[in-house]
């Protein structure tokens, strides 16, 4: 075992941080290795095949390194008995401290997923518009939604293998860059005959959005304590969902549907213009604010995290590993089935809206923006309901009984005829169909840890996809021949399929579990630039949730 003196004072008189992996209650080396004081084991040890080492991966306490594991016979032991990573980084990881840039970072983030989002669905919510500006057909218009989708789907693997291969701030710049490309690239589009050119800018926007939807639960874990990553995961995903709300409200007010072909050009290249400049800004900021990670380690579990990466962990194996876990593959299949719904209505809302009240448009974004904005609420109460409950399985479960609630109220009340009552029951479905989003990441990062929280999102995120494509197609084709209500039903049945399906997912919550048998040492507040002996002692206390 690596022990340390517990009474080891440091040079200011404050007791020493204890090591992240001193704590560790398996970690073992070999018995016939035998370990000088003065030596440790070397980062790069090897793990046994079947534990992942992926550098955003944190082991579980209750699988040890493998006995067969032996010293590199030149590595030195730090003072603190910490295996250092075999990088030479700023961070120190014998330090828990969490830093108030955090909240610059996932702001920031939040933003530039807005105006991803925003440009998602700038073109469905004023479909019929840009049905007439191009003389297009409705589905051509449906598919600048769809491309979304459909692009991430096969850029995922290679994204996320990215974002493991280099970071976070890399990622970061990269997905912001091509949003404000795309921008720019669709007022190159601004003549009925240059649909062309708007599908080209609208599938940069695509490909941007593959290096963002990831992104959520892997800075809520590089960056925050244990008590706050579900808040900080809901405020990320508030950003993307905040971007569809505008993109629901903003185009119908800067585009009326005018039959002048000049002025409606015009129309569409101020809304142009104005999402090419604040995509620009935004990634000026991404530029200034992103850091790869923070000096110190936010929790004990990232600095485990640090402390055991491997870059010869095998991605292959982590993601057979994924779908070994059967809880995981349900959630899934029930999460996409879910997201799946919420794309094709977002999509499709404008036409069933119109389709029973003529000449509403305006309505019709209104009534997608209060859909988002209620959604919003219930993603930020569920982040922080989770933060103090810990209750996954029970808190996923009943958000989605509700959402299939609320999407058959809202069928039901559709065609009524007054709109004060679509808005109130689309609102209430909103809240809980939206509010689930967060929800299913932080739980698959329940469900798999220790894996990668890229990889677990991204195969959410493409299930989603995936349905998402199915349903916006199926969906529309029955509106068009049979009408809104059919359409609806049909996404009742797969929400129905989803809430029994999400009923047999049993709480294997692994990191809960890990983190009851890991003390926690309570992170200190501050810049990265502080230095860690100018605070005090930090208390120890029992985390559960990292």
């Amino acid at each position: 075992m690596v022990n340390e003196d517990p009474n080891q004072q440091d040079h200011d008189g404050t007791p020493s941080q204890t090591s992240a992996l001193q704590e560790h209650p398996n970690f073992s080396v070999h018995p016939s290795v035998s370990m000088h004081p003065s030596v440790s084991a070397h980062p790069s040890v090897s793990i046994h095949p079947s534990v992942s080492a992926h550098p955003s991966v944190s082991i579980h306490p209750s699988v040890s390194v493998y006995p067969s594991i032996s010293a590199h016979p030149s590595t030195l032991a730090q003072p603190s008995g910490l295996i250092q990573p075999s990088s030479s980084g700023p961070e120190d990881l014998s330090v828990i401290k969490v830093s108030k840039r955090r909240w610059a970072v996932v702001l920031v983030f939040s933003c530039y997923s807005m105006c991803n989002a925003f440009q998602w669905i700038q073109y469905g919510s004023i479909n019929n518009i840009f049905m007439n500006f191009y003389g297009v057909s409705a589905f051509a218009i449906d598919w600048l939604s769809m491309c979304y989708m459909l692009t991430y789907i096969p850029l995922l693997l290679p994204v996320a293998w990215l974002l493991e291969k280099f970071g976070l701030r890399t990622i970061a710049l990269t997905g912001s860059a091509l949003n404000c490309l795309g921008a720019w690239v669709k007022l190159g589009s601004l003549k009925p005959h240059l649909f062309p050119v708007t599908v080209l800018g609208q599938v940069i926007c695509s490909v941007a959005q593959v290096f963002i939807l990831g992104m959520p639960s892997r800075i809520a874990s590089v960056w925050f304590g244990a008590n706050e990553v579900s808040t900080a995961c809901s405020i990320a995903v508030f950003g993307n969902q905040l971007g569809i709300a505008i993109g629901f409200l903003v185009p119908p007010v800067l585009v009326p549907n005018v039959k002048d072909q000049d002025k409606l050009a015009y129309h569409i290249s101020i809304m142009f213009y104005i999402i090419a400049g604040v995509a620009t800004l935004l990634f000026i900021l991404v530029i200034i604010v992103f850091k790869e990670k923070p000096k110190h380690p936010p929790s004990r579990a990232q600095s485990l995290s640090y402390a055991l990466a491997s870059t010869d962990a095998s991605y292959l194996s982590s993601i057979i590993r994924l779908f070994k876990n059967l809880n995981f593959v349900l959630l899934v299949i029930t999460y996409g089935l879910n997201a799946g719904a919420f794309y094709a209505l977002s999509t499709l809302l404008t036409r069933m809206v119109i389709f029973h009240y003529p000449g509403e448009e305006v309505n019709a974004g209104r009534i997608g923006l209060t859909i988002v904005l209620a959604g919003m609420l219930g993603a930020v109460i569920s982040g922080i309901w989770l933060d103090r409950t810990k209750t996954y399985k029970e808190t996923t479960l009943v958000v989605y009984i509700m959402t299939l609630v609320g999407m058959v109220v809202y069928t039901n009340t559709l065609n009524l005829g007054h709109l004060w009552v679509v808005f109130i029951t689309a609102g209430a479905m909103g809240f809980f169909m939206t509010g689930y989003l967060p929800l299913g990441f932080e739980f698959a990062v329940e469900l798999t840890y220790p894996e990668s929280e890229g990889m677990s999102s991204g195969l959410l995120n493409v299930s989603a996809q995936v349905f998402g494509i199915i349903f916006t197609i199926s969906q529309g084709q029955i509106i068009d021949n049979y009408g809104t209500m059919p359409g609806n039903i049909f996404l009742c049945v797969f929400l129905t399929l989803g809430a029994v399906l999400t009923a047999f997912i049993k709480a294997d919550l692994r990191r809960q579990d890990a983190n009851k048998e890991i003390p926690e040492t309570k992170p200190q507040e501050g810049e990265e630039e502080e230095d860690s002996k100018s605070s005090k002692a930090p208390t120890t206390v029992q985390e559960e949730h990292f």
